[in-house]
């Protein structure tokens, strides 16, 4: 399995951005996906998860009602909107992926990993 992300960038406080997670190697549909943050110095922090089918969802408390995690199937991808973002949001952003039809929070629960992709909100 191979996870490509993409979709980081440099914005302003307030903007709005949308990564995406390319999966290949696998069937998409039996895997559970989130993302994960890490800023510099800090330890990698989870974002979001999703469950196989996309209708089951979990966000921590510091993105909830301002990131959407998604997924696309039929597209092997898998996406979050970011909206109202603050400079706090700036971190290099991780996809990750594992076997499984649940969502997971857990990091020591994701197998597989994509390279980061940088966000960087500026005040």
């Amino acid at each position: 399995v191979q996870l490509q992300a993409s979709g980081g960038g440099l914005l302003q406080a307030g903007g709005s951005l949308r990564l995406s997670c390319a999966f290949s190697g696998g069937t998409f549909s039996s895997y559970r996906m989130a993302w994960f943050r890490q800023a510099p110095g800090k330890e990698r922090e989870f974002v979001s998860a999703i469950n196989w089918n996309g209708d089951d969802t979990s966000y921590a408390d510091s993105v909830k009602g301002r990131f959407t995690v998604s997924r696309d199937n039929a597209k092997n991808t898998v996406y979050l909107q970011m909206n109202s973002l603050k400079p706090e949001d700036t971190a290099a952003y991780y996809c990750a992926g594992s076997y499984g039809m649940s969502w997971s929070t857990r990091i020591s629960d994701y197998n597989y990993w994509g390279q980061g992709t940088q966000v960087t909100v500026s005040s």
